[in-house]
């Protein structure tokens, strides 16, 4: 059960904060996932890495008596993520450490646990503040879980389901099940597997038998078979429920239930990734942890909508940069049809720059998980696989990400020659670390991964692959990404012909789509970024990357709608404009996605208008008038554009595809500010999401506004935070007030307590206010 309630907050350290009888009386109170740094504020003293946030030292405590009825259970507390370096103590005894921030991990109660209150504490120690290339947050940011079960038991994600045979007309499923024993008894115990469709319907089931000797732990196998399987695919994300049931001497000992899906899938040197023998491409971006104001600590229904959001741009496939996610992010995946690829680590036995000036400003500091790595790499990959292997949405695991990036830190004589794509120091370095390192280690972490799944490949982001081909490194690996190196791709495939290649890391540039489209060896390609995130910041006062596709806020970019025309089969068009100068009237080479979406000049200016779509043919109208149709093969750069003399009204493109069918958009003159409108985004319960606009007389949005918007609410709810998508804004993410940009931003809006009616009022000076209610 979820244990994120009525926990007490301390920033700062404190002597003996995990005694029982710590005075914590003026501590705050809150409830988790809990983020402190994103609370600020925004300081130069801190790192353009991690925001310019602050980080220190922090302490959790949270007094519970056991749930009536577990006298005789085995409790255990589970915390899916901490950042970072945390201890947990219960009633006063540590019950262990854990580094990493991104690893989940799980203590058992055991033997200190009393019958009635206990004192969990939870000491983290964030004080290396520069410690990541990007933005982590502090704190218990991610959900905590109290398992209560009996002493013969699953053990933690001790359930294993793969298909290693699927077909059209049959499937075959493996489940694997880890029992303990921790009775004081030997026990017969019977294993049993159920597996239901959609509708809830038994397809298939299974149970064995085996004796357990107290103390004893045992894996066992079994095997379903499925006829006619409806298969997962990214268009159909097909779940079965596992049900997986423990009876210890005749009694239900535990229970496990989980979402599973059926598919196969296969790289291919020459012919890339196909899933269920259906040839495809990877349509990825990469996503961090982060959503603006809400910091690291961000609800499952935020990353819902920015997933439906990527998903209707064409996007298939998330890399998960550069550690492992939420636990509820696998599941969305699952269920919205995401291929991913999860990732470990961002660095191994040596530390990269982590730019706290401003990013390749200034001298770099070098903290960061390397400190950690030759103890607990290990383990910590191995509790990557074992706790994401069972969803179907996964189809690789990455063992790091640009590890070779040339001089940061490993090195080769090899870079005094050709083309290489460094950034940090240039040309072979002397008493940098040697390249060869990279194979040795590579080698370890990629039997770290099969010892616990063998059923998916495992790859490497490399950022130095003329470095890297001087070592068994890619060799190593069953795929190999390619970061920014897409140059590399003909030589390479001729040179290494059983090499799998696809785009790890890559521009929104349409020649980097190119050399996927065009190659059918190229898996695909993963663009940096799906969506802003806080850190790797340039210098002060910006302390986010602009490099998404969706900003913050999950609000479209323009080169969102570029990239919809390439990836969408649905029918697309869009368009986005700028003032353009007599002495570039003829400039072909405009970067067009950076237009915006406005319909606002002055009379005399020369406007340029570029449409993105994916129809044959696109017709422009201003004002019912059409300026003619034009065709999109007679533009090499994919973007249909005119140049036109302003005027106020209606500007209208008209996107008409080869079967005749026709899909428009449209951009209309707006006036001055009058009014606020709210467009409520709600999965159904739990947050809600509000865009606000900011409006003319007509309810026409107001691209330019920014005025400033104040959010009040009345009923069982609070404000968790207003959110504009800006990269430098300083304003305090804690208030119930921040100015707009492109003339909206969203809110945040979060139930708590009784079931009843909210009620969302909007204002901003000299605005008309608008009022919503919802309903819980």
């Amino acid at each position: 059960m979820l244990f994120n309630s009525n926990w007490k907050f301390h920033k700062g350290e404190v002597a003996n904060g995990e005694a029982v009888n710590a005075d914590d009386k003026d501590w705050r109170v809150l409830d988790l996932p809990h983020d402190w740094s994103i609370e600020g504020p925004f300081s130069e003293e801190w790192a353009s890495g991690t925001a310019f946030l602050p980080a220190g030292i922090g302490w959790y405590r949270k007094t519970f008596t056991l749930p009536t009825g577990s006298e005789t259970k085995k409790k255990l507390i589970y915390f899916d993520g901490v950042n970072n370096n945390s201890e947990v103590w219960l009633n006063g005894h540590l019950l262990g450490k854990r580094p990493n921030g991104f690893i989940p991990f799980q203590y058992d109660l055991g033997p200190w646990l009393t019958k009635g209150k206990n004192v969990i504490a939870v000491r983290v120690d964030h004080t290396k503040f520069a410690d990541s290339r990007w933005y982590t947050g502090s704190g218990i940011y991610r959900n905590v879980y109290l398992i209560t079960t009996s002493p013969v038991h699953i053990g933690l994600w001790g359930v294993g389901f793969s298909t290693p045979s699927v077909s059209a007309k049959q499937a075959q499923a493996k489940v694997n099940v880890s029992v303990k024993n921790e009775a004081a008894k030997n026990s017969v115990v019977t294993i049993k597997c159920t597996l239901l469709n959609g509708a809830g319907k038994e397809v298939a089931a299974s149970s064995k038998m085996v004796k357990l000797k107290q103390g004893d732990s045992t894996t066992t196998a079994m095997g379903l078979s499925v006829a006619a399987p409806r298969l997962w695919s990214v268009d159909h994300p097909e779940l079965y429920t596992l049900n997986v049931t423990v009876m210890a001497d005749g009694k239900q000992a535990d229970e496990w239930q989980e979402k599973v899906g059926i598919r196969s899938f296969k790289f291919d040197a020459d012919s890339g990734f196909s899933l269920n023998g259906n040839n495809m491409k990877l349509k990825g971006v990469c996503i961090h942890d982060d959503a603006g104001v809400l910091g690291v600590a961000v609800p499952q229904e935020v990353w819902y909508r920015r997933l439906k959001t990527l998903k209707e741009g064409g996007c298939n496939s998330l890399r998960l940069s550069h550690n492992p996610h939420a636990d509820y992010l696998y599941r969305l995946c699952d269920e919205l049809g995401f291929l991913v690829m999860d990732e470990a680590f961002d660095e191994w036995e040596l530390g990269k720059n982590k730019w706290i000036k401003g990013w390749n400003a200034g001298t770099p500091g070098q903290d960061g998980y390397h400190d950690n790595f030759a103890v607990w790499a290990a383990k910590d990959i191995g509790d990557m696989v074992l706790r994401d292997r069972n969803h179907p949405s996964i189809i690789m695991w990455s063992i790091g990400n640009e590890i070779d990036y040339p001089n940061d830190p490993y090195t080769d004589p090899i870079l005094n020659t050709g083309r290489n794509p460094q950034i940090y120091g240039k040309g072979y370095t002397a008493g940098h670390p040697p390249a060869s390192k990279l194979a040795e280690i590579s080698k370890k972490l990629v039997a770290d991964v099969k010892a616990v799944d063998d059923t998916r490949p495992v790859t490497s982001a490399l950022a130095g692959v003329v470095m890297s081909n001087t070592t068994s490194f890619p060799e190593n690996l069953d795929l190999v990404g390619y970061n920014y190196q897409e140059y590399r791709y003909a030589d390479d495939h001729k040179q290494y012909p059983k090499r799998i290649i696809y785009g790890s890391e890559n521009s929104m540039q349409l020649s980097a789509w190119n050399a996927v489209d065009s190659n059918r060896y190229i898996a695909g390609q993963y663009l940096w970024t799906g969506i802003d995130y806080l850190g790797e910041a340039h210098k002060w006062p910006d302390h986010a990357s602009a490099a998404g596709l969706l900003d913050m806020a999950g609000f479209p970019k323009p080169e969102y709608y570029f990239r919809q025309s390439l990836w969408s089969n649905k029918p697309m068009v869009y368009m986005a404009t700028a003032v353009i100068a007599p002495n570039r009237l003829n400039d072909t080479v405009r970067n067009h996605r950076q237009d915006k979406p406005t319909w606002n000049y002055k009379e005399g200016d020369k406007v340029q208008v570029g449409c993105f779509t994916n129809c044959a043919e696109a017709e422009l109208f201003i004002n019912g008038h059409s300026l003619g149709k034009k065709r999109l093969a007679q533009f090499p750069n994919r973007i249909i554009s005119w140049v036109v003399d302003y005027q106020p009204g209606d500007l209208t493109v008209k996107g008409y595809t080869k079967d005749g069918k026709s899909v428009s958009y449209s951009l209309k003159t707006a006036g001055e500010p009058d009014a606020l409108s709210i467009e409520p985004f709600d999965k159904g319960s739990g947050l809600s999401q509000l865009t606000i606009h900011i409006v003319d007389k007509n309810g026409l949005p107001v691209y330019t506004a920014d005025n400033e918007v104040t959010v009040k609410i009345k009923g069982p709810a609070k404000l968790l935070g207003l959110e504009n998508g800006s990269l430098n804004s300083m304003e305090d993410v804690k208030l119930n007030s921040r100015k707009a940009l492109n003339g909206k931003l969203l809110a945040y809006i979060k139930p708590e307590g009784k079931v009843g009616a909210i009620q969302v009022m909007v204002e901003s000076p000299g605005l008309k206010t608008r009022t919503i209610t919802i309903k819980k």
